[in-house]
Formats: structure tokens, sequence, C-alpha cells
């Protein structure tokens, strides 16, 4: 076994989208290579419903899928298939834009003003790109569910996680996508494969992932932290950007640590990227936004997978 070595750490940046939605964006618009196949995660977390209910209205997507993963309020939505719904605390929202869809998203919040969600862009092949667009609602009693013995929860939404396997399926990345709760002072070993990128965002508590450090072999339970870098500490709205290796170790502060696991199979292809299209090249980006324009971007009606 390896443990990954940690290659950068960063803290999630304020912004704003959509009609006016503050909030914070662990990455996104950088170099899409990094983190391949994933291009941008968002944290939509708000207490204050002046900052999140202007929402996300009709806007064009071309070439990615777009995962929504709601913890608390809820997030009504429609789109240009026909698919009309809301999404509530645990819920997932996984959709293909493929060769084009318009949708929006309207965010509400709980009795309590609060709104909480995430939302991940990955990456379409060449091949998918134009693919008819499919879409995928999972209810929270749906997500399944997996506690170890020493009180660790893990939320499997996507991908096979310790026998457990995600609901979402049919996905071109083949991501594993993990909601992780580590009781405080708890140290965790989580299995990751090797050949993924993979990257750790904390939304709750704080804790130490270890830094594994070449060419010394793995540390055992005996030796603790002493044949690795020091740890590197990670709290609220913390990304951790792993390099390769087959397993992440997290120790647990003292309010415990809730964070996502993500890893997905990189694509190795070339990005042509503005706003909410993502193609190979500027030339199939220049003909979407011209499609846009026209009012063809759409494409053939009947042609769409609904789930």
């Amino acid at each position: 076994m390896s443990m990954r070595p940690i290659k950068r750490l960063a803290k999630a940046t304020p912004a704003i989208e959509g009609a006016g939605v503050h909030l914070r964006r662990a990455f996104g618009f950088g170099d899409p290579s990094e983190l391949d196949p994933f291009l941008l995660l968002d944290d939509f977390r708000n207490e204050n419903p002046e900052d999140y209910l202007a929402g996300f209205p009709w806007h064009p997507h071309r070439g990615i899928e777009t995962i929504t993963y709601v913890l608390a309020g809820t997030v009504e939505h429609g789109d240009s298939i026909g698919n009309r719904g809301t999404i509530s605390a645990g819920d997932v929202q996984w959709m293909t834009a493929g060769r084009g869809i318009v949708h929006q998203e309207m965010p509400k919040g709980d009795p309590n003003g609060r709104m909480h969600g995430f939302q991940l862009w990955a990456n379409l092949p060449s091949a998918l790109k134009m693919t008819a667009p499919r879409y995928q609602e999972v209810k929270a009693a749906d997500v399944p569910v997996v506690t170890d013995d020493d009180g660790t929860r893990v939320c499997v939404v996507c991908g096979d996680f310790w026998g457990a396997r995600g609901p979402v399926d049919g996905i071109a990345a083949d991501p594993v996508y993990v909601d992780v709760s580590v009781p405080p002072g708890q140290r965790k070993t989580l299995p990751v494969e090797t050949r993924r990128h993979a990257f750790a965002y904390v939304f709750a508590g704080s804790g130490r992932f270890c830094n594994a450090s070449g060419p010394l072999a793995v540390p055992t339970e005996s030796v603790g932290w002493h044949d690795t870098a020091p740890p590197v500490e990670a709290d609220n709205r913390s990304l951790v950007l792993f390099d390769r290796g087959d397993e992440v170790t997290v120790q647990a502060g003292d309010e415990g640590i809730r964070f996502l696991l993500v890893s997905g199979k990189p694509l190795k292809e070339p990005v042509a990227w503005y706003g909410p299209i993502v193609m190979n090249t500027q030339e199939e980006l220049r003909q979407a936004f011209q499609e846009l324009q026209q009012g063809t971007f759409l494409g053939p009606p009947g042609t769409v997978s609904n789930r």
C-alpha cells in the first residue's frame, strides 16, 4: 500500500454566480489538467436568503456533467428535456449535459433560512461530448450509508466504496464520490485507486491529513506519523489535492471532521472551456456559441435519456 502525498492545500474563495448567489469556490477555471476529469467545485452555503434566493436561472451546458449534492434546504430545478422537481437534504442531481441542455436551479432555504449544497463539474471525453442529455435524480433514502466499527460514516453517492455501490451510474469518468464523517480523535485510512486523480474537500470540523514522504514506506500504526512529512491540517472550506497512491489517512480533530472524498480517471484530453460549455477545441467552442445565437443549440428533439 502507498499513502498519497499532498500536492496542495487551498481554501475555497468567495465567488458570485448565477443571478447573484454568494458561494465559495474550491477550484475551477484554472489548469484543468490538475484535477482532470473534474473542472469545478462550488460550495453554496449560506444562512442569509438574500444571498442565494436569486438562484441560477435558465442557462446552457454542453460537454460536461454537473453533480448537485444538497445538505440543507432545497433546490427547485427544471430543464429543456422536461425534467422538473425539487431536491432536498441528502438528495443528488446528476445531469449529463452531453450535446446540450438548458436548465435552472433555484435554491430555497430550510425553515431557519439555511441553504447548503455542492456542485461539482466533471468533464466528458470527446467521444461523449455530443451524446444525448441524461438526467439522474437520487433521493437521500437511496444513497447507501456505511458505518465502520470506529464510528466513521460514509455516504456513497457514486462508485464502489467499502462494499457499497452508489446509486448514480453510467458516468464517463467512473468517479467515486463519498461524503465521509470521522469521529473526534479517530485516525482513518481510506482507499483510493492509484491511477485516479483525487481530492478531499473539508466542510465541517478539522483534521490532519497524513503527508507521505518518499522514499520511505507507508508508516505502520506502531510508528504513527514518524516516517512521514508533517501532517497537513485542514479545516472548514479546505481543499486537499492528493498526489498518486492508493490510500489517504486523516486524523480527526477535537470536533471530528467531515469531507467529500472524490476521485476519477483522468481523460488526458485537450480542454477548450468558456463558462458553462467545455469542448476539446476552440472551433468546437465557437460552434457551440454560434448555435446558441442561432437557436439550434439543443439539437433535434426526441433523442434524450431521462431517468
